[in-house]
């Protein structure tokens, strides 16, 4: 009796905890991204293209780095450090695989500003080379980054306790207009901190509301201090280096590997720079003495993070936000998916363990993303090969690059700056398909332009935020009784004689970036369940009117199927009567649904378009001109359905149109 006791109670023991264990292993997995891909990465397949992507990739991470670490205020050594761990942290916990983690351009001019505030550039002359110091660099060296890696540390605290608190459901208030204006109004503040090395010229560090201007103002009242050579030179790698990118990206299809012209730029340019000896002869500024070897880790100073708290939110906010684009853009070319959440963990991490190895923030940057994609790189392998590359720099290469100029260096930062800088073109887009956003777009620049990064963003989130709200009462919701009486009218038209299988939908209200992305959810959720079962109409009526497409409602018609049509060509009819406003978001939302659609051999046919809506569509998406999509109404469309039957060899019997209403 005793040993069946014993034995029950083992029994419930084990049940007990084995739940526990494979909740850790699945937790670990959703937190461990590479303990997915990894186990069934094909070495065949993805091996070479990873190996060349990575290679490209190093090419792109050393000379950004380098570019980087200046414009973040510190030594250039610092630069490499931070294309090495972040990518090594981002590949273990990031979601992204086509985002390549390392320095940024706005996280690095954002950090500059702590820099520069708390260790100016007057004191340097009172510091000294010691070498007890690390690596041999200078007291003020070691102050400098240090006043960095607080910002990298304390970023990364902030982008951790996000993720703590789910903030990651949160971006989605953070639209695509409002990323596109502070990116571009961030580069063109980059842009404008390089000139003094493009024209060779000495010039304080000028920041502070306005300060884009006050520095444009000092360059011309001290226009007679430009160096010709200098200026000369910056125009000659400028010119070559776009010249020779877009050559690469003409002839890509046809050559199997690009030319890494920033690697030939950065060699010839320091190599004629040492033969002419133009440090001295010119009086051209070079990179200087670049370490071997990585120091020991050491702690972040925690004695300074209060005093540089704004530059850490800075770089939580804006890093996060242009990394998230980019990882949402990849995982949207690719068809693969991310969670917001995890991201916010992940570059968390990258710069809260990287902080320990003297690197500045971190965070994706666009143009190396772009370069995995054109190289064909296949998952975060390709970063983890380009960190052995960026090693053999870090201890072999580097010293080397002694003789490298600054204007050579600030070029290569002005071209790398080229995909930020012409989303000005979005402009026209925003234009043609909803003006509000193109006034959000312009109003976000201007005041990213006048301020900094994060108070743009800060801007274009509440202004975004007040127009909804104050569009949104004015919503108008279709008549559930029209659409019944709608729906008798086009049976009895058809005389119950089937063509194929059609879904009638009613979008009520506005479809705006709040609700965008559960709408594309949901209707995709409606078109994958068609082939599930049969159902009567009278169980769909039931469900009709109850489908909630809004974002912040987690209503569902869990019941909702259609009839079974495993071989036919079924149609979608979206009632968009109930339309009375959209944005940016709303329109690439409709034209996604749209392609997706068609891709399933789905025909979507859109009824009651505004004139405002088919112009946004036609304008946004590479729309299927041969077939008519927009139709003044639902019989409308149905009659156009009828009228192609003669093409269609599949026949039906009756044919129901169950009528479902997306309230949002």
């Amino acid at each position: 009796m005793t040993g069946a006791k014993k034995k029950k109670k083992s029994t419930l023991w084990g049940k007990m905890h084995t739940p526990q264990c494979e909740d850790i292993i699945q937790w670990c997995r959703r937190r461990l991204p590479i303990l997915d891909w990894a186990p069934h990465y094909n070495l065949k397949e993805n091996l070479l293209p990873d190996t060349v992507s990575g290679i490209m990739l190093a090419v792109q991470q050393v000379t950004q780095g380098l570019a980087f670490a200046v414009l973040s205020s510190v030594h250039p050594v610092f630069g490499l450090y931070g294309s090495l761990f972040p990518a090594i942290i981002y590949a273990i916990f990031g979601m992204g695989r086509h985002v390549a983690t390392g320095t940024f351009a706005l996280t690095s001019l954002i950090s500059a500003n702590a820099v520069e505030r708390i260790v100016p550039q007057n004191i340097q002359n009172l510091t000294t080379p010691s070498n007890t110091s690390v690596l041999g660099l200078s007291d003020f060296e070691m102050q400098r980054i240090h006043v960095a890696v607080a910002v990298s540390f304390l970023g990364g605290v902030i982008q951790v306790a996000m993720f703590v608190l789910q903030l990651g459901s949160a971006t989605f208030v953070v639209t695509e207009p409002v990323i596109s204006a502070m990116t571009t109004g961030a580069a063109t503040h980059v842009v404008t901190s390089q000139v003094k090395y493009l024209l060779g010229m000495k010039m304080p560090y000028i920041s502070g509301p306005l300060g884009f201007f006050y520095i444009y103002a000092y360059v011309f009242e001290n226009i007679k201090s430009v160096r010709l050579e200098a200026l000369l030179l910056s125009l000659l790698s400028i010119v070559v280096l776009v010249l020779v990118k877009e050559l690469n990206e003409q002839f890509k299809r046809k050559i199997k590997v690009v030319l890494p012209v920033d690697l030939v730029l950065i060699i010839a340019a320091s190599f004629a720079c040492y033969c002419t000896n133009m440090e001295n002869t010119y009086g051209l500024e070079v990179v200087g003495h670049i370490p071997q070897g990585i120091p020991s880790p050491r702690a972040p100073p925690m004695n300074i993070l209060s005093a540089v708290i704004t530059e850490a939110f800075g770089v939580a906010l804006v890093g996060y936000v242009a990394s998230l684009a980019l990882a949402q853009g990849s995982a949207k070319k690719f068809k693969y998916s991310i969670d917001d959440n995890q991201e916010f963990l992940a570059h968390g991490l990258s710069n809260i363990v990287s902080s320990f190895f003297f690197c500045i923030p971190s965070a994706a940057a666009m143009g190396r993303t772009a370069g995995l994609y054109s190289t064909g790189a296949k998952t975060q392998v390709a970063c983890l090969i380009s960190c052995i590359f960026v090693l053999i720099v870090i201890y072999a290469i580097g010293p080397l690059l002694y003789w490298l100029p600054m204007c050579v260096l600030a070029s290569i930062i002005v071209v790398g700056l080229k995909g930020m800088l012409i989303q000005f073109r979005d402009l026209k887009k925003y234009w043609n398909v909803d003006k509000i956003d193109w006034g959000i777009w312009v109003s976000t620049y201007v005041f990213t332009i006048c301020f900094a990064a994060n108070v743009g963003l800060l801007f274009g989130v509440v202004c975004t935020i007040a127009i909804v709200i104050g569009r949104f009462p004015r919503a108008m919701t279709l008549s559930i009784k029209n659409m019944k009486e709608m729906e008798f009218k086009v049976k009895t038209e058809m005389d119950s004689e089937t063509l194929q299988q059609v879904k009638i939908i009613s979008i009520n209200n506005p479809l705006v970036f709040l609700n965008a992305k559960k709408f594309y959810t949901d209707l995709m959720n409606i078109i994958q369940k068609e082939n599930a079962c049969n159902q009567p109409l009278d169980d769909i009526s039931k469900c009709e009117q109850n489908t909630l497409l809004n974002s912040l409602s987690n209503g569902n018609c869990n019941e909702e199927v259609s009839q079974s049509c495993p071989n036919e060509k079924c149609s979608l009819i979206l009632d968009c009567s109930g339309f009375t406003f959209f944005d940016y978001s709303g329109v690439s939302m409709l034209v996604e649904v749209y392609m997706d659609c068609k891709g399933r051999s789905v025909d979507v046919l859109l009824a009651h378009c505004t004139a405002s809506l088919i112009k946004g569509m036609t304008y946004y998406g590479n729309l299927d001109s041969e077939k008519p999509i927009f139709f003044e109404s639902v019989s409308a469309a149905i009659s156009h359905i009828h009228s192609n039957k003669a093409s269609d060899k599949l026949l039906f019997g009756n044919l129901d149109f169950p009528t479902m209403s997306l309230l949002s």
